[in-house]
């Protein structure tokens, strides 16, 4: 049985949507170096990433997106850690996709690296 979520999980999940819609906005007409996410606020526990994780499934956020928010909920964890794109493939079968440092990542190839906040 999953436990209910207590008032930290449900403001870091409130950050994280508000947190997801900023991403969206600014990734519509500017790039990923553009994005400035702010940490929380508050000084939420770690465990709170519940409710941050359960928003950016709910979301169906794309890895740029998650790494994204992720990068700044870490931050305000006092965790700073870059996010990196990549890409695979050749002409054919070109794919992309963004992690933060440290997360597998085969076969992608870094491209571009976004410090933390």
């Amino acid at each position: 049985m999953k436990r209910p979520p207590d008032l930290a999980t449900i403001r870091a999940l409130l950050w994280a949507r508000g947190a997801l819609r900023h991403v969206d906005r600014t990734l519509a007409t500017k790039t990923p170096a553009d994005v400035a996410v702010r940490p929380p606020r508050s000084g939420l526990p770690s465990d709170a990433v519940r409710g941050v994780r359960y928003a950016l499934r709910r979301r169906s956020a794309t890895c740029l997106e998650r790494a994204l928010v992720m990068q700044a909920w870490l931050a305000g964890q006092g965790v700073h850690v870059p996010v990196v794109v990549g890409v695979a493939g050749g002409t054919d079968r070109f794919a992309a996709h963004a992690w933060l440092e440290g997360e597998t990542h085969e076969p992608f190839e870094e491209v571009l690296r976004l410090p933390p906040p």
